[in-house]
C-alpha cells in the first residue's frame, strides 16, 4: 500500500528544508586569507558567519567608517554586539577587505 501523495510531497518539502544550508550548523573556517592574520578575524568570523558567507566581506571593499556603519545596521536588525566589538571588526574588515587591500580567494566553509 502506497502512502498518499500529500504525505509524500510533505516529506520531500521537509527533506528539502532540512538540507538547506541555512539550517546546517557549520564551524567557522580555520584558514585565514591574509599572510599576517588580523587578531580580530576570529571575532569577526564568529559574529558575521552566523548569517553571512565571506562574500559579504570580499564584495563590499569598504573603509573602516563604512564597515562600522554596516555593522551598526546589523545591530538594528538584531545582532547583539558591543561598541568595542563593532570597532574591532570594522578595523579588521577595513585592513583586510578595504578598498586598498589586495584581493583574496574565498574562504572555504
Amino acid at each position: 500500500m502506497r502512502p498518499p501523495l500529500a504525505t509524500f510531497i510533505g516529506g520531500l518539502v521537509l527533506l528539502t528544508a532540512l538540507a538547506h544550508p541555512a539550517f546546517a550548523q557549520t564551524a567557522p573556517p580555520a584558514a585565514t586569507p591574509a599572510a599576517n592574520p588580523h587578531p580580530a578575524r576570529e571575532l569577526t568570523v564568529s559574529k558575521c558567519f552566523q548569517c553571512h558567507s565571506d562574500n559579504i566581506w570580499r564584495d563590499q571593499r569598504q573603509d573602516a567608517r563604512a564597515w562600522e556603519a554596516a555593522l551598526y545596521r546589523m545591530v538594528a536588525r538584531g545582532a547583539v554586539w558591543t561598541g568595542d566589538d563593532i570597532k574591532t571588526m570594522a578595523t579588521f574588515l577595513a585592513a583586510d577587505y578595504g578598498p586598498n587591500a589586495p584581493r583574496s580567494a574565498p574562504v572555504s566553509r
